[in-house]
């Protein structure tokens, strides 16, 4: 089903929790507003031509004012895009048809996301291959080359996407690795492992240990916090010691 109506009791559901496997598109929209009118049919069109890459939700803003209060609807038509359960892009008023296929076409993976998202070390190298620039294949591949060894490959693989924590982390991994006063086998196989904990305790002792490195271990740590997420309550511990740390 690509159209469906949302209510203020099934909008978890409906929206917030399905987006987080599928782009949901709201329409706030009421009967008597002649520019949800116009809207309207452009949005459902859109949604069905998407062939259920994305769910257009439409939200009665009469009946469920209370929807419209929590999302900071003011005017009408307002159309939200929802994935992982958050609102990552919209607009207001009945846009003409270029610019709203173009919103939804940001909402839909190209070929290249399903190859990442796919994960597999071919998908990865066919991803870039159709989008060299990209960061989080290249992080991706570069575990997978890191993982058997394949250091200098990586190396080359990461270099072009420097400005991506992860890939600053990785490169300074493999250059800090051959170091052998840092002794940093420990911390990363421990990484590697899974011990993420215990890692990066090891590369916090060895900012102490080694001040002359500070910026090459620090990259290491801000790479792994930025796999974590902000909201990990690891990563928060680990960014307030890394601070105390530097300073």
């Amino acid at each position: 089903m690509t159209v469906i109506q949302a209510t203020e009791g099934d909008f978890q559901q409906q929206v917030v929790d399905r987006s987080h496997s599928t782009p949901v598109v709201v329409d706030f929209w009421a009967p008597w507003c002649a520019p949800c009118g116009q809207l309207s049919p452009l949005l459902e069109q859109l949604a069905a031509d998407a062939d259920g890459a994305v769910v257009l939700a439409k939200v009665n803003s009469d009946e469920h004012p209370g929807l419209s209060k929590t999302y900071g609807v003011q005017s009408i038509p307002a159309v939200k895009a929802f994935v992982d359960g958050e609102v990552v892009d919209e607009f207001t008023g009945a846009k003409n048809a270029v610019v709203v296929q173009r919103f939804f076409a940001r909402l839909i993976p190209t070929e290249a996301d399903r190859l990442v998202a796919s994960g597999g070390e071919d998908a990865l190298r066919r991803a870039l291959e159709l989008d060299p620039g990209r960061a989080d294949a290249s992080v991706a591949l570069g575990a997978i080359l890191l993982g058997r060894g394949e250091h200098q490959e990586a190396l080359a693989l990461l270099e072009q996407v420097r400005g991506s924590f992860r890939a600053d982390g990785m490169i300074a991994s493999i250059r800090l690795r051959e170091d052998p006063e840092l002794r940093l086998d420990e911390a990363l196989d421990a990484l590697a492992a899974g011990r993420t904990q215990e890692g990066l305790q090891t590369l916090l002792e060895r900012i102490k240990d080694h001040p002359d490195h500070t910026d090459g271990l620090r990259a290491i740590i801000v790479g792994v916090l930025d796999e974590l997420g902000a909201a990990d309550p690891l990563a928060r511990d680990v960014r307030r010691r890394l601070t105390a740390a530097l300073y």
